[in-house]
């Protein structure tokens, strides 16, 4: 079987359950749940494929470690803060409040169940572009592999100073918003992080493509790159939307919006100086 259309039952049998467990529970938050877990499937989907075929196995089953290391920093992050507990993602209710329920429930099936179970299949096939074309392992992969792993600890970074700060808010010792350590460069460090090892896990598609002679189009820039580039355009989304809630919430956020990158890591921006 060609491990794609594996990948696609697998895929449908999540967006099933998601789906229903949905449905029965009232709680939409399930492909939250799931979100670290099936793409190290699907990507091992495609590297025991590899093995399996006695292809040169080298370049997918580095992607697999990766998307492994990828989701368990995920899962570990995502369970500290109680999401395997039942706690719905607060989002959700603010959007539930502002449709009615069958426009929510068209939602629910459309986006967060269809689309973002979609999206995590996405992403994965560069892992399927390295399947089908086992060229040996290169300079480039080991750079862009590098990279992978550098976001990683850059992401896991930012995700224990806002845990630090959330702990210390609750204590009572903080309030307000995170504006220090890689958050006084990007408001949102560990989204930057996250879609740059999606774009580096890409690139290592990508450079077997290229190596296979299929040059720029179809090799270094080939169609998986669909996922990548839908992932970003979904943080971007996301990250508008939560902004909204933020700044609701503290007026003083738009002073950090106006000095801060929104997720690229940049020098702070000097405030504007009032006209007399």
């Amino acid at each position: 079987m060609d491990p794609l259309l594996l990948v696609v039952l697998v895929a449908a049998a999540v967006c099933a359950f998601c789906w229903i467990a949905s449905l029965i529970t009232k709680d939409t938050s399930w492909v939250d749940r799931i979100w670290s877990l099936a793409p190290v499937a699907y990507v091992w989907i495609f590297a025991i494929a590899a093995i399996g075929d006695g292809r040169d196995a080298a370049r997918v089953v580095v992607m697999a470690v990766l998307a492994t290391a990828w989701g368990a920093r995920l899962t570990f992050n995502f369970a500290r803060k109680g999401g395997y507990t039942g706690m719905e993602d607060y989002r959700w209710a603010i959007l539930r409040s502002r449709m009615r329920p069958w426009q929510f429930q068209v939602f629910n099936l459309l986006f967060i169940v269809l689309y973002q179970n979609a999206l995590l299949v996405l992403i994965t096939l560069p892992a399927y572009i390295a399947w089908l074309h086992p060229v040996g392992f290169t300079v480039w992969d080991a750079v862009f592999a590098a990279l992978f792993v550098a976001f990683l600890v850059g992401e896991f970074v930012a995700d224990q100073q806002q845990w630090s700060f959330h702990q210390a808010k609750k204590a009572g010792r903080a309030e307000g918003f995170l504006t220090t350590g890689l958050f006084a460069y990007s408001r949102h460090p560990n989204f930057f992080f996250e879609q740059a090892q999606w774009w580096t896990f890409y690139a290592l598609g990508a450079t077997a493509a290229a190596a296979s002679g299929l040059g720029l189009w179809g090799g270094a820039l080939n169609w998986s790159i669909a996922g990548a580039f839908l992932l970003t355009v979904l943080f971007i989304g996301s990250t508008i939307f939560t902004e909204s809630i933020t700044a609701s919430k503290y007026p003083a956020y738009a002073d950090y919006q106006r000095t801060t990158s929104m997720l690229v890591p940049l020098p702070r921006r000097r405030p504007r100086q009032a006209v007399a």
